[in-house]
């Protein structure tokens, strides 16, 4: 069954007047499980983890087309992604009934010195000892998008405000290639999403989605180099 961020590119695809090509990338046949050439399709590898976290994905537009997106990598490892387009004057009617859904706690994930500092959080509770004896599940809602328009969307989405922002502290240097920022504390939302489910004591989450990237780097360029 395609997942929340496959669901998104077909609908984005639906609107495009004209075919998606992605600058660098390889202009050949896809597979649409892995968005790889079936040469190097990676599917038969795709794992699944059973987390209490869930992942809520606000991407920019053209995102969801980029063979290079990860939030695709957290999607196939994290049963309970969801997946929304971000758009400045409109809000996804479902995307603002899930920030209300009483099982989950949100948390707006964006380094703490862009937020007032009574909303910044630097860790998760554990169940039942935030005081309140609350069991809510973890909601982490990425940004997934460029640096440059992960700060404006940061900015210009009024619903988010009510909601705590956390704070990430990594400790450890970006090991995605398939784009280059220039920084090495910019991360893919992948390496993202495996950090949150390290606040939130999913160990194998983590683990699984920092391999998984690794797999999916090495398939995509021996791909792109015909290796």
């Amino acid at each position: 069954m395609p997942h929340a961020v496959s669901l998104l590119r077909a609908a984005r695809l639906a609107r495009s007047a004209k075919p998606f090509l992605a600058r660098g990338g390889f202009k050949r046949e896809r597979c649409a499980g892995c968005r790889l050439v079936p040469s190097h399709c990676m599917c038969a590898v795709r794992p699944s983890v059973a987390t209490r976290a869930g992942v809520c994905l606000l991407m920019a537009d053209i995102e969801p087309l980029k063979p290079t997106n990860t939030g695709w990598l957290v999607a196939d490892v994290v049963a309970d992604t969801f997946a929304f387009g971000w758009a400045r004057t409109e809000t996804d009617p479902a995307l603002l009934a899930l920030l209300d859904d009483p099982q989950w706690q949100p948390y707006v994930v964006f380094p703490g010195q862009y937020a007032a500092p009574e909303r910044v959080v630097l860790a998760v509770p554990a169940p039942g000892t935030d005081g309140s004896g609350s069991a809510k599940r973890p909601l982490f809602i990425l940004f997934d998008a460029t640096w440059a328009e992960a700060r404006k969307m940061f900015r210009r989405s009024p619903y988010l405000d009510r909601l705590p922002v956390l704070s990430l502290q990594p400790e450890r240097i970006t090991q995605y290639r398939l784009r280059n920022s220039g920084r090495d504390d910019h991360f893919c939302t992948s390496e993202v999403a495996a950090m949150c489910m390290s606040l939130a004591g999913e160990p194998v989450a983590e683990e699984t989605l920092d391999a998984y990237l690794a797999v999916f780097t090495h398939h995509y360029l021996h791909a792109k180099n015909q290796q």
